[in-house]
């Protein structure tokens, strides 16, 4: 995300990149890329033993403990150093559900997408849940949601029953946290977040910024996000009447600073640039191809009708999600490029062929 970071006197500076945890990891390996994988047992709040949080790591052979097993499918090393690729993909054991990611620093000096895939199941019910987490100022918000959003949402004592409210109350939540964390520090970043959750057949999509995700529906390309950008006429009256002024400078842009009106973190703005969610619904039926979540370094250059036509054109999520940032680059974006592509296989055995011909060694 492109953004200036001055405020008068104030200058803020991107961090670099923290280290992993040097715990040791257990290894899973999937379509050639090497998965850590950890076991969370949590509890609701709700007449549940909430404070048993027990973490272990497993292999590929070990049977989940009820009731939650939480699989971060998702290689140690996520950011190259030296700009390449870095892309990987999983699919689910009932044959359903396969995603593939891809992430590129492109032309930007420093790396600031984050992006994570959670699978769970919960209350006898299979949980996904994918995030793309474009930071700006820095890396270091979008690199806390990461860290923190879905676990938090998970524990969310509603997030079961009424998974609109709960990821609505935990988006606000973790932006609070993030921004108390991080009180005494002379940062003040920000993070855009796109997620999608996925809860036995029903799909929500979240949306905090101008990041996007868009479905391919019996061969259409439908977005169920709406970029929150300052000129957006209810955002503009939204940050008007907060007090707030949007002007030009380059393009819209909240305070002149800021080209996004929602977004996680940016203390010196909190006033008027909000964490809350806009959240789409859908359900998961047999013309529901895929589903496609990226920071804007691929919108910026790439239609949406654009991003389904190439992603549809690769039965394997992870040459889909890299074709689309190779798409983005080559087209000329100027930032960060992360994509996410998840299909939906309602014929199994179409899915089986599909990802077998895409395994690597």
């Amino acid at each position: 995300m492109v953004c200036i970071i001055s405020l008068r006197n104030f200058v803020v500076r991107a961090t670099n990149l923290r280290g992993f945890s040097n715990s040791r990891q257990g290894r899973l390996k999937i379509w050639g890329g090497d998965l850590d994988v950890k076991l969370e047992v949590n509890y609701h709040r709700n007449h549940r033993r909430f404070r048993a949080i027990t973490k272990m790591m497993v292999d590929s052979s070990a049977t989940p403990e009820p009731p939650r097993s939480i699989i971060n499918v998702l290689p140690k090393k996520e950011h190259e150093d030296d700009g390449s690729y870095s892309s990987g993909g999983w699919k689910s054991e009932d044959g359903k559900l396969s995603y593939g990611y891809s992430s590129f620093r492109g032309r930007r000096a420093s790396m600031e997408d984050f992006y994570d895939v959670k699978i769970s199941k919960i209350d006898g019910q299979t949980v996904s849940l994918f995030g793309i987490f474009d930071g700006h100022g820095g890396s270091r918000a979008a690199e806390y949601l990461k860290e923190h959003l879905f676990e938090n949402l998970m524990m969310h004592p509603q997030f079961m029953t009424d998974t609109n409210l709960a990821i609505s109350e935990t988006c606000q939540q973790t932006d609070s946290d993030f921004l108390n964390a991080e009180r005494n520090t002379f940062r003040d970043d920000g993070s855009t977040a796109s997620a999608a959750v996925l809860v036995g057949n029903h799909l929500y999509v979240a949306n905090v910024g101008d990041s996007r995700a868009v479905i391919s529906k019996a061969g259409k390309a439908i977005p169920l996000s709406d970029d929150h950008k300052p000129n957006r006429s209810d955002e503009r009256k939204r940050i008007e009447n907060a007090g707030g002024v949007v002007l030009w400078a380059g393009t819209w842009r909240v305070g002149g600073i800021l080209a996004m009106s929602r977004a996680f973190g940016n203390r010196l703005l909190k006033q008027y640039v909000v964490a809350e969610p806009e959240i789409q619904e859908q359900d998961v039926n047999e013309e529901l191809e895929l589903l496609v979540l990226a920071s804007d370094g691929l919108w910026d250059v790439v239609p949406n009708e654009d991003a389904v036509a190439l992603a549809r054109m690769e039965e394997q999520p992870e040459a889909a999600a890299r074709k689309l940032t190779e798409a983005a680059f080559s087209r000329g974006s100027a930032d960060n490029i992360t994509c996410i592509v998840v299909r939906f296989h309602h014929d199994k055995s179409d899915a089986d062929s599909s990802l077998t011909a895409g395994d690597k060694s």
